[in-house]
């Protein structure tokens, strides 16, 4: 996601734990082959990323195939084509989900990719433009044909943005259509729901946006709550054998953060994008705050203190100060 998953997010979603595959935020395939600068900011990983996965979105073959080929060279486990992104300012250009009404230029980015790059190669889109236009079994047989390694499918359409529910039905048919994997996205806020989306579409993953700011710890649940089950500690292990809807958990499924997690989480998370010296740090430390403090009794006046702060150091002190007046 674009502003979300830079270098210090995805390496403090790999601490938490859980997640199988992180991926760069979507990033202009033309941007990083002129612009040296934006290949330093968004094309930076460390090695305790990997298995790490670059996220590229454009309109031209030729400039897509280019940035492949750098993609690899920098180290990439995998690189992405995105055609997912439903901004105005993207779909313009032709870009992200402006691509959907053009199949035929679709199949040539495929092709100059895949014939570019040995790395994996998959692709990111929405089921279409709107309910008229519905083209994601098509899409992703293109994607087989062409030798991609596998799709993601956003069950919503371009006209959707992000409201209304995902169409969890369009997952289950392009798992239908295709041999190689599939991975579902859309509507994912807990484990319940991953492992329904799995019982309900036979998908072979589940990718996770905009909940991760959200819930960090979110992947690492998922993880807790297939392994339970698989101890048989699990009250809705009946989801995995065919149940469609998700089930409360009795508490015992997955571990939920306590308050120290959530100190501990914050603390952490902000001195990451300190010390990285990030530009733009204070800025990024305010507007996930506003995620991170969710669940915390008083979180809104925490939230207050820090939108008042005036530099990350003093963001960081109001931070410690309000988790240590609520232990004494």
């Amino acid at each position: 996601m674009s502003g979300v998953t830079d270098t210090v997010f995805r390496r403090f979603i790999k601490r938490l734990g859980g997640c199988g595959l992180i991926m760069t935020e979507f990033t202009s395939a033309d941007g990083v082959l002129r612009n040296e600068r934006a290949r330093g900011r968004y094309l930076h990983f460390y090695e305790d990323e990997h298995p790490v996965s670059a996220q590229l979105f454009g309109s031209s073959p030729s400039v897509l195939a280019d940035a492949a080929r750098l993609v690899e060279d920098l180290g990439f486990d995998l690189v992405d084509l995105n055609l997912g992104c439903p901004a105005k300012k993207v779909v313009k250009c032709n870009g992200g989900s402006g691509l959907l009404r053009d199949l035929p230029l679709i199949r040539q980015i495929f092709e100059a990719v895949r014939g570019a790059v040995k790395i994996p190669f998959t692709v990111k889109f929405r089921a279409g433009w709107n309910d008229d236009e519905i083209v994601c079994v098509e899409l992703a047989r293109l994607a087989e044909s062409c030798g991609l390694g596998a799709v993601a499918l956003h069950a919503r359409t371009r006209e959707q943005g992000y409201s209304g529910n995902a169409r969890w039905e369009w997952i289950a048919s392009v798992k239908q259509a295709v041999k190689i994997p599939v991975i579902g996205n859309g509507d994912i806020r807990s484990p319940e729901d991953a492992c329904a989306m799995v019982a309900q579409t036979g998908c072979d993953a589940v990718m996770i946006g905009r909940m991760a700011p959200a819930n960090p710890w979110i992947f690492r649940q998922i993880e807790q709550y297939v392994n339970r089950a698989a101890l048989g500690l699990d009250p809705s292990a009946s989801l995995r054998a065919g149940s469609a809807e998700p089930r409360p958990h009795t508490g015992s499924v997955y571990d939920e953060p306590s308050e120290a997690d959530r100190y501990q989480m914050i603390r952490t998370y902000f001195q990451m994008l300190l010390e990285e010296g990030m530009p733009g740090a204070e800025g990024k430390m305010k507007q996930f705050a506003s995620w991170f403090t969710h669940g915390v009794p008083g979180g809104s006046a925490l939230r207050k203190a820090i939108f008042e702060a005036k530099n990350g150091a003093e963001i960081l002190g109001r931070v410690e100060e309000f988790f240590e007046t609520k232990t004494t």
